[in-house]
């Protein structure tokens, strides 16, 4: 079991939902914390419901601009001599019928959700290889597995191509016998406030153009948040995940069994049917 007290973990996303549980979660491992976040207030007001003193240090982040991730690299070292534990969490989500989106929606989508993993990766692999050893966490979806997500596109294809990243990272770290590990955090529903994410949404993006398929989803989306579980309860799984080094993070098992089951399905019978056919 891979022991996290002492260690240091960078957070992005980490002013609200996941972001900040995974902090707290790891403060009580007795870790030393950097949370990032584009939103000053919500950093702020983060701090001091962490209320862990000298052990929790915030970096206002924007993870789509390299730059912007190479400097919270530097603050982190900085504070806290290293990094151990990085969480690719940030994320926005935007959408609507594909044939309505505008390419600015396109770009500010990917370049949070995926250009934010990959800046991430790229930026924090050679301090976790200075570290001795570490982990990378990225967040993705459920959304990332199903294969069709209506009236969210962006979300849904940024969130694929996390998991595709994160499976391709992991493999060639275990291919040259790297200590760094990487899992992919794959949530179903979780109480956040995602179905808001476009209160960060920059003033040059256009804003989602309404219709009755997207209202019906964004509806569904809300209705299920009572049922939902907490951020705790996924930061639970990932600090479980991180003490044996998995490379997939689920917090919703049936759920998860039945996507993958229902996407992969008519895949596997139409490779069925040509193989019959010779």
């Amino acid at each position: 079991m891979v022991e996290l007290s002492g260690k240091v973990a960078v957070v992005t996303g980490g002013a609200s939902g996941i972001g900040l549980a995974l902090a707290r979660a790891f403060l009580d491992e007795g870790m030393k914390v950097v949370i990032a976040d584009i939103e000053i207030g919500a950093l702020e007001q983060a701090v001091a419901l962490l209320d862990g003193g000298d052990a929790v240090s915030a970096e206002r982040c924007d993870v789509s601009d390299p730059e912007s991730v190479q400097a919270l690299a530097i603050a982190a070292v900085q504070r806290f001599g290293s990094v151990h534990v990085l969480c690719n969490n940030a994320g926005v989500e935007s959408g609507g019928r594909i044939e309505d989106i505008s390419p600015a929606t396109w770009r500010w989508v990917l370049g949070v959700n995926f250009g934010g993993v990959l800046n991430g990766c790229t930026t924090f692999l050679p301090i976790l290889r200075r570290s001795g050893g570490g982990h990378i966490v990225n967040t993705s979806s459920l959304s990332g597995l199903m294969g069709a997500s209506p009236a969210m596109a962006p979300y849904a294809v940024s969130k694929g191509a996390i998991i595709t990243l994160s499976e391709t990272l992991d493999a060639e770290l275990r291919a040259e016998g790297s200590d760094v590990r990487v899992s992919v955090l794959v949530p179903g529903s979780v109480r956040t406030r995602m179905d808001e994410a476009e209160r960060n949404r920059p003033s040059d993006i256009p804003g989602t153009v309404a219709n009755p398929l997207r209202d019906e989803v964004m509806a569904a989306i809300r209705d299920r948040r009572d049922d939902a579980i907490s951020p705790e309860a996924v930061a639970s799984v990932v600090v479980d995940a991180l003490h044996d080094e998995r490379l997939y993070i689920v917090t919703h098992p049936t759920v998860t069994e039945y996507v993958v089951q229902a996407h992969a399905s008519p895949i596997l019978a139409e490779a069925a049917r040509l193989a019959a056919h010779g």
